[in-house]
């Protein structure tokens, strides 16, 4: 199956990425290549450097990316690892880090991924194969009190009790193995004028299994810091979320990077010493236009929030 992944927020990234021509650009979430291969088309003598972590990503992006190939360095990493990679490479600082948090296309639509309950496959949810564990494991192995709290803190799910008593109740008979076995459990743990009258009552588990399995909020949370200081002064840092909790933390560090006083409000200087790193540049997120939700209904919940590096050290 083709990688197939339609980018959000493509020319709203484009204008707030202040591409310089002989600029480093890092697409830490590379994808299909998307995003990268408008960001490389503005280059002369510049670089980009993409990482992904999934296989059918790297070699989708490859192929997309190759009339570039003098320009391009793909490397199949984590962007928790940006630091260590760009340093292997000789790099110290960036003109721009992007982030596009959500699951591609083509992860969801390739059914033996398990990214999604709408295709009957085996619990794997893993967005890099190399990793042992998958999310048929956290199921079957996780205790109640654990499957509770994943549900409803990455899932944020008002039944994420009774969901986690279901799920264990289930496979005390046997082992839960597929996505459709999970959305009957699932199903059956919810109200059902509940279930008429939301979105699929899996949606909220998948996605706190997800995030589970991939410590998607503690390596987002880990790296934040990271990505500032590989910035240059005046560049940026592009951060596309999909749900409340990462746009929470994104949000949140990006207030703190912008005014990291601690000092009292009554203080009449700050004398905690710490520094601004920046200024937040979208203080409102951006979101999708009504042209972008048509051609792409995944884009829905996506939010845009870039912040600028001190152009001064």
């Amino acid at each position: 199956m083709a990688f197939k992944h339609k980018s959000v927020l493509l020319d709203e990234v484009i204008e707030n990425m202040n591409i310089d021509p002989s600029g480093i650009y890092v697409d830490g979430t590379l994808g299909g290549g998307g995003h990268s291969y408008e960001i490389v088309k503005r280059l002369s003598t510049g670089r980009l450097i993409g990482l992904d972590q999934d296989e059918a990503a790297i070699e989708a992006a490859g192929l997309r990316l190759a009339e570039f190939a003098d320009k391009v360095t793909i490397i199949r990493s984590n962007y928790k690892e940006i630091k260590t990679v760009l340093n292997n490479i000789q790099i110290e600082k960036v003109n721009g880090i992007l982030l596009d948090l959500g699951v591609s296309s083509y992860q969801l639509d390739t059914p033996e991924r398990g990214f999604s309950y709408r295709e009957d496959a085996p619990l794997d949810m893993r967005m890099d194969k190399r990793n042992n564990k998958t999310a048929k494991d956290i199921i079957n192995d996780y205790s109640e009190m654990e499957l509770y709290r994943v549900i409803r803190n990455y899932g944020e799910d008002r039944f994420a009790k009774n969901i986690a008593k279901h799920i264990v109740r289930a496979r005390m008979d046997k082992p839960i193995e597929t996505t459709f076995q999970l959305n009957e459990i699932i199903r059956a743990a919810i109200p059902a004028k509940i279930r008429a009258s939301s979105g699929h009552p899996s949606k909220r588990t998948y996605q706190a299994l997800r995030i589970e399995l991939n410590h998607e909020l503690d390596v987002l949370k880990d790296t934040l810091g990271d990505m500032i200081d590989l910035l240059l002064p005046g560049a940026r840092l592009l951060i596309i979320t999909f749900h409340s909790l990462e746009d929470r933390i994104v949000k949140d560090f990006f207030k703190t990077s912008e005014n990291p006083c601690t000092c009292p409000a009554n203080f009449p200087v700050c004398v905690c010493g710490k520094k601004s790193k920046g200024r937040i540049i979208t203080r409102k997120p951006i979101i999708p236009n009504e042209e972008e939700l048509e051609l792409n209904s995944r884009s829905k919940s996506a939010k845009l929030r870039v912040f600028e590096k001190t152009a001064y050290e």
